[in-house]
């Protein structure tokens, strides 16, 4: 099977993900589905509704776009199964449960904003920073039962100068 023909169903949330599926879209991979979190109340009083940045960008594109609240939810979880998906592709979401990352043939792997080991969970951009990193990266590593343990499928660094703050290595 070619690698383009791979059905991707893409997870995340905020501005730092959209990057990586226009890039997906952009390169024709074919994504069949983005889920994302629901939308949050905005505003004085909250009577407003701000989609995240990875559904805005997904329905401008045409994909389908799933926003559970509960990821074990059966609904949701049979909706995710139709999408018959080779892999899922997570970048800053939430922690899946196993019966989701577990769902398709090939699995499911996360780009994480670090070098792993060293800074798992959540906000490794910023401990880098605050702990005066010299060098920072990016890991892809396929999910487990454990919070970024999985096996590495590669990383990339970058250096990180001494007046850098998390702007600067959130966008390098």
């Amino acid at each position: 099977m070619n690698s383009k023909d791979m059905r991707i169903v893409f997870m995340g949330t905020p501005e730092f993900a959209v990057e990586s599926l226009k890039t997906l879209v952009e390169n024709d991979y074919n994504v069949v589905a983005v889920v994302t979190q629901p939308d949050k109340p905005v505003g004085r009083h909250q009577e407003q509704l701000q989609p995240p940045a990875v559904k805005q960008y997904a329905l401008s594109a045409g994909l389908p776009v799933l926003q559970p609240v509960r990821m074990k939810d059966a609904d949701f979880m049979e909706k995710l199964r139709s999408y018959r998906a080779d892999i899922q592709v997570v970048v800053a979401f939430r922690m899946l449960p196993e019966a989701v990352w577990s769902m398709p043939r090939l699995g499911t792997f996360n780009v994480h904003a670090a070098l792993l080991p060293r800074y798992r969970g959540a906000a490794p951009i910023n401990w880098a920073v605050i702990n005066g990193e010299t060098e920072t990266g990016v890991t892809t590593f396929f999910l487990d039962k454990d919070i970024d343990t999985g096996r590495v499928i590669m990383q990339k660094r970058f250096p990180v100068p001494d007046d850098a703050d998390v702007e600067y290595v959130y966008d390098g």
